[in-house]
């Protein structure tokens, strides 16, 4: 699909979807709790609906209801206290990481005998050292490197260890996991944890759902160590749990009421949220815009922009859309610690780099950091979206400051985790024409 876009100012107010982090986490832990629970969620996406997909596979049940899903949990076994999760089942987890850093160490749980497939990239995302981990656990795993991966035979109880510069995903992987062990387990991370605001969402998941989780963090040696202990308490429904708005596709909207002369409001959003993205407000603070904070709502509005430099470590995917912002705000900003992004759906520090110079912006790669010399206005013009949801979302951000029209292709991309996202930048007064392609 092209998205054709004729530059324009963006306004007004529009809702939050539903934090696709939150869900995963939530589905998956009411997939595997003692009763039915009412999971409130107002959106869904493809990786959303990956998780879900191979939940149903393992043999839960999940029913779409009008404000979200009804989840009945994997039915029980007397020989496992939990259902062995269908041998030999095929686990499609779209090209949705999340889904299968938090699937794979959980079927590895369940006993399930599964086949792990994906699309795209998603076979060239990095699981080590996790697969080091569950196979030291007792797993055998299979065709490792790409997918399809099959993985046999039960995780066992006892301790885990990883570095804290991975994928905190492999960390709440592990900690979805050991609720389903039946003993205690205990998660052992060294050194700093890139993306913790991550792992603390997976212990909120964790306790909205009855299962403690005792963190203690140490020095040794002059390196931080943080211990995740879990006592062997099982998953308890709440009954209902709900899922909150999320902060990284409301990042694009506040942006552009940045980047633009008038204000956008988003609502639906926790302003106490743990969410590591809700750093947006802090980020274009830095710039230069107006932020005003309501009850449930963020608002940006314009004002002179001026460069600064900052860290991606805790927040990897607000890159693309602050890249947007630098790309017209006076002077040169820094990115730094992007090293991670390489390894996103595309490679995102090159994509962001190409596609914001495709539009005239000076962007440009140095090791594992953006430089973005500001300019006073983006010219328009032809980008590749590369299979990439907030690269074809950065894109139709940055065509609100062209001086030309601006095409998006690849622009299905955004379904990914924001299906409405053109619907939505209509409904701010975006003039974006979807033509099939």
């Amino acid at each position: 699909m092209i998205a054709r876009i004729t530059p324009g100012t963006l306004s007004g107010t529009v809702p939050a979807i539903a934090s696709k982090s939150v869900a995963h986490r939530v589905i998956i832990a009411a997939a595997l709790a003692n009763g039915t629970t009412h999971v409130v969620c107002n959106t869904t996406c493809a990786d959303i609906d990956a998780t879900i997909r191979c939940l149903e596979t393992l043999g839960a049940r999940i029913e779409r209801v009008e404000d979200g899903f009804r989840v009945h949990p994997i039915p029980k076994s007397q020989e496992h206290g939990i259902l062995r999760a269908l041998a030999g089942g095929t686990l499609d987890c779209g090209e949705s990481g999340s889904t299968l850093r938090f699937m794979l160490p959980v079927a590895c749980a369940l006993g399930a005998d599964a086949t792990f497939t994906g699309a795209r990239r998603l076979g060239e995302r990095p699981l080590e050292p996790l697969d080091r981990e569950l196979i030291a656990a007792g797993c055998e795993l299979e065709g490792l490197g790409a997918l399809p991966l099959t993985a046999r035979g039960r995780l066992r109880p006892g301790r885990f260890e990883l570095p804290g510069d991975v994928s905190s995903q492999f960390i709440s992987g592990l900690m979805l996991a050991c609720p389903l062990l039946g003993q205690p387990s205990e998660i052992r991370v060294t050194g700093r944890i890139e993306s913790k605001p991550y792992v603390t969402l997976t212990l909120q998941a964790l306790a909205s759902f009855g299962v403690a989780v005792e963190v203690e963090h140490a020095f040794v040696s002059d390196t931080e160590v943080t211990c995740y202990r879990l006592d062997g308490s099982a998953y308890r429904t709440p009954g209902e749990v709900s899922v909150e708005g999320d902060w990284s596709n409301a990042a694009f909207w506040l942006c552009a009421g940045a980047m633009g002369t008038e204000p956008i409001t988003v609502t639906g959003l926790s302003l106490s949220s743990a969410q590591g993205d809700r750093t947006i407000m802090a980020a274009l603070s830095r710039f230069g815009a107006r932020m005003r904070r309501g009850t449930g709502s963020a608002t940006a509005q314009p004002d002179h922009l001026s460069a600064f430099t900052l860290s991606a470590q805790d927040v990897p995917d607000l890159v693309p859309i602050l890249a947007a912002v630098a790309s017209v705000a006076q002077g040169r900003t820094i990115i730094q610690d992007c090293r991670r992004l390489r390894l996103k759906e595309s490679d995102r520090l090159a994509t962001t780099a190409g596609e914001l110079t495709s539009l005239g912006a000076r962007v440009r790669v140095a090791g594992d950091d953006l430089l973005i010399q500001g300019v006073e206005a983006l010219s328009g013009g032809a980008v590749e979206a590369h299979n990439d949801h907030r690269i074809a979302m950065m894109a139709a951000i940055a065509a609100t400051r062209c001086t030309g029209p601006v095409e998006i292709y690849g622009a299905e991309a955004v379904g990914k985790s924001y299906p409405l996202f053109f619907e939505h930048y209509r409904a701010l007064g975006g003039h974006v024409e979807l033509i099939d392609a």
